[in-house]
């Protein structure tokens, strides 16, 4: 992700490698065409050790069974499920609801189309020309959404699951950056900086849910900058699924009125390269309107890994 390159960026100029770094990243998952089965990556593609892993999650497709570690047991995780299927772990593990996460879904929708009505996006977003068309806004959010719509929809990936295509992130396409720059640098230019860079955090855990990797990313971000969660204004957390969303708050003591206040992923969609840059823009423009000083980026990441990073203005 594009977080990832923000880090790589600091690091560089930490180093002396670089005094000015433009952060970026893009992706086009609109044309993916992504399988809905036990697992993601074809047969003859996966390495046969993990053969009795993916046998597992077959069989928790048709049983709906709670998630329990595999290595517990001494086995190994199933590193070739779909996404989908690790938001049913998460959800089933931590016990959210359908009804829960439907309900994170519609605020997700309803607050980013009150912060398109209001313009807070159009101080982010670059016009892009597509011809003869310009594009000014994100086409993935649904202004129509209602509570019923939302219950009304199937679920994907279980049959008797809870993740829909209204609780998780649309297929989308996008692009964002950020620039890094030296503190001399920016004096050099008569530049004022947004914000400074106070930690990262990186985790990892299983990836049979990766979901909750924001939880132990956060605290060893918190950790490095000294800091306790009560100090964090704002959050711009991934809202890959509704179901890893709502346990990771949990876990972490964040008070959702703080998280993702713009509305997140599940309307706004969330093009994987470019998601650490997107929320990272997004966190800095919503510190500045609100007034308000620390803020917290913080992302999932498939594979079973947690990336995080503390910012604050200056």
């Amino acid at each position: 992700s594009s977080l990832q390159a923000i880090r790589m960026a600091h690091h560089a100029i930490a180093l002396g490698e670089a005094d000015v770094v433009v952060a970026s990243g893009v992706e086009s998952i609109s044309g993916y065409t992504e399988p809905t089965g036990a697992g993601s990556t074809p047969d003859h593609e996966r390495h046969p050790f993990f053969n009795q892993a993916a046998q597992r999650t077959r069989l928790a497709v048709g049983d709906n069974a709670t998630w329990a570690d595999p290595r517990e047991a001494g086995e190994s995780p199933d590193i070739y499920l779909a996404m989908g299927h690790t938001a049913e772990n998460v959800a089933s593990l931590r016990g959210i609801t359908r009804e829960e996460q439907d309900a994170f879904a519609l605020r997700s929708q309803r607050l980013a189309n009150q912060a398109i009505a209001e313009g807070f996006f159009a101080r982010e977003i670059v016009p892009v020309t597509v011809g003869h068309d310009i594009v000014l806004s994100d086409e993935s959010v649904r202004s129509e959404t209602t509570a019923e719509g939302l219950a009304s929809l199937k679920p994907v990936f279980r049959p008797q699951g809870t993740i829909t295509a209204g609780n998780c992130c649309p297929l989308s396409d996008g692009a964002a950056a950020v620039v890094v720059m030296s503190a001399d640098k920016a004096r050099a230019l008569q530049l004022s900086p947004l914000a400074r860079i106070r930690s990262y955090g990186v985790s990892a855990l299983s990836p049979e849910v990766m979901g909750l990797g924001p939880v132990e990313s956060t605290r060893k971000a918190l950790l490095q900058a000294n800091m306790s969660i009560d100090d964090i204004d704002l959050v711009e957390m991934n809202e890959a699924f509704a179901a890893q969303v709502l346990p990771s708050c949990h876990d972490l003591g964040l008070d959702l009125d703080s998280v993702n206040v713009h509305g997140g992923a599940i309307a706004l969609g969330h093009p994987f390269g470019m998601g650490g840059a997107r929320l990272t823009t997004t966190l800095l423009n919503g510190l500045i309107a609100r007034d308000v000083n620390v803020g917290l980026v913080t992302m999932c990441a498939a594979g079973g890994q947690g990336m995080s990073m503390i910012v604050e203005r200056i």
